[in-house]
This record gives structure tokens, C-alpha cells and sequence, in this order.
């Protein structure tokens, strides 16, 4: 027996058991459980809602972009026509940015040069500025030269007409801003912030032109606001032979606005030409879509029943051949299906008017059996063992033509449900009662679980009689003389039934057989009991008839188990079984406790010999329960052989609720162990 907690550890405080220590060891083991499961980080109780609140208001829109083909071609033309006109846009503008900076800079050029040399001519031939303190002394040079700069950069600004700008600057790279040879600029330029430093320095240590890309800015900064501009500089010498350096700064004002110019009329051509494309796109798609959608609509109400509907054809295209070709489909498929109905429907007519007819020579013939059966103590042995059999094989011919005229009745839609508030425990014991003679000739002991709280469902008590019946008697066939166990159990809005034998089995691929009519496991063996090959497939009509399933699992050699899940109340759909399809002592649900347990055993040892838990008392981790068919239903597995019998569609009274009740083969059925646990 398992306890809770450790014995204290000597030396520790009374009354405080040992337990899991809450250091790396119990993180380890807690990644290492929640890694097991599939999801280390789960985003815990606070991220998962706040992840589905946006989400939701997406869900509509994603939906849309699935569902709409002609919405998702219009979409990537949208897209693509973007990208294409865009780069487009990129080349353009650079080829014409890349030509306009090319003219302009050949024109400053030009300009700037024969400034230059008209500037370095007026140096060689200077004409002298006299002033009223003219004195022959250094300073009446040094003011000589200053008014020949000054009136030299006027003169060579006049001719801009605003084109350019002159500036005169001393040799050097120090700023002065006050002096005889102070900057000089014209159209109220600043001189030492338009030049740009390093254009300087190069016109400074060369005597060729330079040149660089700056921004002209200007003195009174309120009024006119900075300006991009090119910077032509070169190194001269003024009248008296010193150096100093002359630069023409060329405004782009121009340029801008053509290229501004430009872009606004490529960004509205290429808005309009990404409109123009869209549009195209939505029409052409739209020619081919609506007859898809067309062809969509007439094949859904084609698989509705509705045979009859055609497709619209206009003209002699793709479209148009499709559109012929797909009603041509319908009209042959409509031949086809008419042509299975009738012969559907004259079979089951012949079945039944057979059944029916023979009926009368049958009760002829089982009146004269019965005469020669209670004579034949008088006859000799050979004749007496005769009407034995003929009494005997009349037995199951009476039997065979029941079935028949109850599968005659599933056919045609006729069967009615009876149902009424029924305790099964009842209709099981009643079951066992009827087969405990054969049982006792086959040795077998019939065993039941989950008795002992009643398990209520509102069914047809006839009809469940009828399938647990067939259900225990192929078990203690097939069950090879061993216990066949029949367990209850009801749990949420679900009963279940299931029978357990551990005789031949059931070998892969026969579960999803064993439900058809005249199928035999082993057609060699013999029918003990005079089966006619009809009681599982009209259990599986009753199953259906009632909104339930009838399920089936089985291994070679390991028995099989039938499982029979109804509805609590008739109008209520399933959603799982509280009985597992495979039962737990199946040899897979055995290998899978075994291996979940080394598992377990292993984890203990390794966090047993982890340094982080040397010296640490850890509670023994109790074994795994087994989960057979608790986490993953068998059915949902591929070759499992299991079938899941739903209910169909126009079976008599139970029609209505039929479209509520159906399942799919593989639908889950599972629930939790704590709302079976009484009933094993």
C-alpha cells in the first residue's frame, strides 16, 4: 500500500514528513512531465485567453481569404503589380535624378570654369581702387585687394540672374570672418557654412576645381530657408599674388522640382495602373470563378438529392465544354443511382414478399414436423433421429426468415422505436438467464460489472434485448470455454454495454467485417447454436436506430470485446462512451503500463543519483495507472480494426432525430476514469 509521505528524517523536526524538495530537482522533473506531454510551454491560464481574443475578430477575414479563390488571385495581383511598380518607380527615378545631376553638374562646370578664368585674368591686369586715405604702405594694398574682391564677386555674381552664387574665401582652412581678407558672398549666402570643410581642404592642396554636394544656407535664415545645392571651388591668387579660393554654388532648386515632379507622376500612373490591373484581374478571374461556383452549388444540391440540377452553358469554350461535360456527368449519375434504387427496391420488395409468402407453407410444414417429432419415440432409430432434424433445422429456418423480415423492415424504413425509460441490469440478466444452458455446455462462466447502481436509458427494451443477446451468445461461442464478462457503466449523457470474451479474437481488418450480413470469422466452424449470420447486422440497425454505436475490438489470440453505447435520453447526441473500446487488460494496454512504469522507475533512480538531490528523502512516486483507452481511442488509430457504427439517416419514427445523432466511424469515446470507477 502506497503512502503519502516519508518517515521524518533523524535529527528533523517532529511531525513534519519529508517530502519533494522544491530546488532544480522539481523543476527538472516538472519540464520533464510537461515535455512528456507535448507542451513545455503551454502559455499558461492568462496568454491562452488574451491569444483567442485576438484571434477572433481575424477568424471572419481568414475564412473569407480561404473560401474566396477569386478574392485571393485579385489580392496577389494587387501585390505583385505593387512590387513591379514600385521598382519601376525606383529605376526611373533614379535615372532621371542620375541624368538631371549630370546636365546640371556639366553646366556648373562650365559656368564655374570660365568664371575662373575670368576672375585669374582680372588678378593679372588688376585695376587700382583708390580711396580717400590712400596711403603707399602695405595697408593701402591690403585695402586694394580687398575692394577688388569684393567688386570681383559681384561682378561675376551679376551674370547668375540667381542661377549661382559666388563666394570668396582666404587660402586655408581657418575661418575668418572679419579682416581685410575677410569672406566674401554674394545673394546674402553664408560663406563658412555653405562650403563644405573637406571641399576646403581639397581646393586648399590642389589648384584644379573640386567639387561637392552641400547646402547652401544664407544669412538671413528667417526668410529663405536652406537650399541642396553643388559646390565648385579652386584655388587663384588675387592682384598681389596670394592666394585665396573662389567657389560658385549652383542651387538644385530646379532639379527637385522636376524630380518631384516626376515621382508624383509615376506614384499616380502606378496607382492608377495597380487599380487598372486589379480591376482586369477581378473580371477575368470572375469569368472563370462564377461557373466554378456554379458547378459548386449544382453538386451540392446533386449529393442532396436533387438529380435533376443542371448546369447553365453559354458558348463554346473551355468553360462552356466543362460545364457540358459535368451536366453529361449528372445525367449519367442520375441513371445510374434511379437504376440502383429500383434494383434496391425491388430486392428488398422480393426479400420481403418472400418472407411474407413463406410464412404459410412454413407453418404447414412446422405443424407436420411437429406431429412426426412427438411420434418418434414409435419410429425406428434412423427415422426418429430424421425428424430431429427436420424439427431442428425448421427451428433455424423460422429463425432466418425473422431476421430477414426484420432486415426487410431496416430497409425499407419502417422500424419503429419503442422507447421508454428501461433499466439495462435488467435486460442483461435476462440475457444471461437465456444463455446460461449454452454457456454451461461450454463451460463458460458469465461474469457482470457494474451492477450495482442502476444504469437508466430511455431505449426500445425489445430491440437492446435483442443485440446484448447476440452479443453474449457469439461471445460464449467464440470464447473458447473461458469467462466472458459483461460490464456496465453509465457516466454524462451516455450508457454503455460492453461484452468481453478472451477466446480466438478478432485478427486486423475483421473488426470493420464482423458488422456484415452472412460474414463468418471462419467459415469452416460450425454454428452450434444455429445462427443464421444476421444477429450483428441487425444489431447494428437496432444500435443505429437508437442514436448509438456499436463498436468492436479484437486481437489474435487476445479475445475481442463488443461495446454498445446508447444515449441517455433519445434525444440527446452522443460524445463518448464511459466504457473504453480496448479493454485494459489487452496484451497492448499491458506492454504500454509495463513501459510506463520501467519509465517511471528509471526517472526515480536518475533524480536518485542527481548530486542536486544527494542527501534529500524524496516520497516514492507511485506507479502509473494504466490509461488504456482513456488518452487516444483505438478507433482513432490506424489498424486498430475497430468500427464505429453510426446512426443513419430516414429509419422510420427515428428519422427526426437521426440527423442529430450521427457520428463518425472513428468518433471518440472516452471519459474520465472517476466517472466509471464504480462500475468495474
Amino acid at each position: 500500500m502506497r503512502s503519502g509521505g516519508t518517515a521524518p528524517k533523524p535529527g528533523g523536526k517532529p511531525g513534519v514528513r519529508g517530502g519533494r524538495s522544491a530546488g532544480p530537482v522539481g523543476v527538472s522533473a516538472w519540464y520533464a512531465r510537461a515535455r512528456r506531454a507535448g507542451r513545455p510551454f503551454s502559455g499558461g491560464p492568462l496568454l491562452r485567453p488574451l491569444a483567442r481574443w485576438v484571434r477572433r475578430p481575424l477568424l471572419p477575414a481568414v475564412r473569407l481569404w480561404r473560401r474566396n479563390l477569386q478574392l485571393r488571385v485579385v489580392a496577389a495581383t494587387l501585390v505583385m503589380s505593387l512590387g513591379v511598380v514600385m521598382l519601376l518607380g525606383f529605376v526611373v527615378i533614379g535615372q532621371v535624378r542620375n541624368g538631371l545631376l549630370d546636365t546640371k553638374e556639366e553646366a556648373a562646370q562650365s559656368q564655374a570654369a570660365g568664371g575662373f578664368a575670368e576672375a585669374q585674368e582680372k588678378a593679372n591686369s588688376p585695376r587700382i581702387v583708390e580711396t580717400p586715405d590712400a596711403v603707399s604702405t602695405d595697408g593701402k594694398a591690403g585695402r586694394n585687394t580687398s575692394a577688388w574682391l569684393s567688386e570681383l564677386v559681384e561682378q561675376l555674381a551679376s551674370g547668375g540672374q540667381n542661377a549661382f552664387a559666388v563666394v570668396a574665401l582666404d587660402a586655408g582652412t581657418e575661418d575668418k570672418a572679419s579682416g581685410v581678407r575677410g569672406p566674401r558672398a554674394s545673394g546674402e549666402v553664408d560663406p563658412i557654412a555653405s562650403v563644405p570643410m573637406d571641399l576646403r581642404r581639397a581646393v586648399d592642396a590642389g589648384t584644379r576645381p573640386y567639387q561637392r554636394f552641400s547646402t547652401i544656407k544664407y544669412s538671413d535664415s528667417a526668410d529663405r530657408k536652406p537650399e541642396s545645392g553643388l559646390v565648385v571651388g579652386k584655388r587663384l591668387n588675387d592682384v598681389n599674388g596670394e592666394p585665396y579660393h573662389l567657389y560658385y554654388l549652383f542651387p538644385l532648386t530646379q532639379e527637385e522640382e522636376s524630380l518631384s515632379l516626376v515621382r508624383g507622376t509615376l506614384a499616380t500612373a502606378g496607382l492608377f495602373v495597380i487599380v487598372l490591373l486589379g480591376a482586369i484581374a477581378w473580371l477575368v478571374v470572375r469569368q472563370v470563378v462564377t461557373p466554378v461556383r456554379m458547378a459548386a452549388g449544382v453538386a451540392e444540391r446533386l449529393s442532396a438529392g436533387r438529380l435533376q440540377e443542371r448546369m447553365k452553358v453559354t458558348g463554346e469554350d473551355d468553360i462552356a465544354r466543362l460545364g457540358e461535360a459535368f451536366n453529361k456527368m449528372a445525367q449519367n449519375l442520375q441513371g445510374k443511382i434511379q437504376q440502383l434504387e429500383d434494383l434496391s427496391r425491388m430486392q428488398r420488395r422480393f426479400v420481403s414478399d418472400v418472407s411474407h409468402e413463406l410464412r404459410t407453407p412454413l407453418t404447414t410444414v412446422r405443424m407436420a414436423a411437429d406431429v412426426i417429432h412427438e411420434a418418434r419415440a414409435d419410429f425406428d432409430p434412423v427415422t426418429a433421429r430424421s425428424a430431429e432434424l427436420l424439427a431442428g433445422q425448421l427451428d433455424r429456418f423460422e429463425s432466418l426468415l425473422a431476421d430477414l423480415l426484420e432486415i426487410s423492415r431496416f430497409d425499407s424504413g419502417a422500424a419503429a422505436l419503442e422507447a421508454e425509460p428501461i433499466d439495462l441490469r435488467d435486460v442483461v440478466r435476462r440475457v444471461i438467464d437465456g444463455a446460461e444452458l449454452l454457456a454451461e455446455r461450454k463451460g463458460t462462466r458469465i461474469r457482470v460489472l457494474g451492477d450495482a447502481q442502476p444504469v437508466v436509458a430511455e431505449a426500445d427494451a425489445r430491440r437492446v434485448e435483442r443485440v446484448l443477446r447476440n452479443l453474449v451468445v457469439n461471445a460464449v461461442e467464440h470464447g473458447e470455454g473461458r469467462d466472458v464478462v459483461v460490464r456496465l457503466a453509465s457516466a454524462g449523457g451516455a450508457v454503455a454495454v460492453a461484452v468481453r470474451d478472451y477466446g480466438v479474437g478478432l485478427k486486423p481488418g475483421e473488426a470493420t467485417r464482423v458488422f456484415n450480413r452472412f460474414w463468418r470469422a471462419d467459415p469452416a466452424r460450425a454454428r452450434t447454436t444455429g445462427g443464421t449470420g444476421l444477429g450483428l447486422s441487425i444489431a447494428v440497425e437496432d444500435a443505429r436506430l437508437h442514436g448509438g454505436w456499436l463498436q468492436a475490438w479484437g486481437e489474435p489470440g487476445g479475445g475481442s470485446q463488443f461495446r454498445l453505447t446508447l444515449p441517455r435520453t433519445a434525444d440527446e447526441p452522443l460524445r463518448g462512451s464511459p466504457i473504453p473500446l480496448e479493454p485494459e487488460d489487452s496484451r497492448a494496454a499491458r506492454s504500454r503500463a509495463a513501459a510506463e512504469e520501467a519509465q517511471s522507475a528509471a526517472e526515480r533512480v536518475a533524480m536518485a543519483h542527481s548530486p542536486s538531490g544527494a542527501g534529500v528523502t524524496h516520497p516514492p512516486i507511485p506507479p502509473r495507472v494504466p490509461t488504456a483507452g482513456v488518452p487516444v481511442d483505438p478507433t482513432a488509430l490506424p489498424g486498430s480494426g475497430a468500427r464505429v457504427v453510426s446512426r443513419g439517416a430516414g429509419e422510420g419514427a427515428g428519422e427526426d432525430r437521426s440527423a442529430q445523432m450521427r457520428e463518425a466511424p472513428t468518433q471518440r469515446a472516452t471519459t474520465d476514469r472517476e466517472d466509471i470507477a464504480g462500475g468495474r
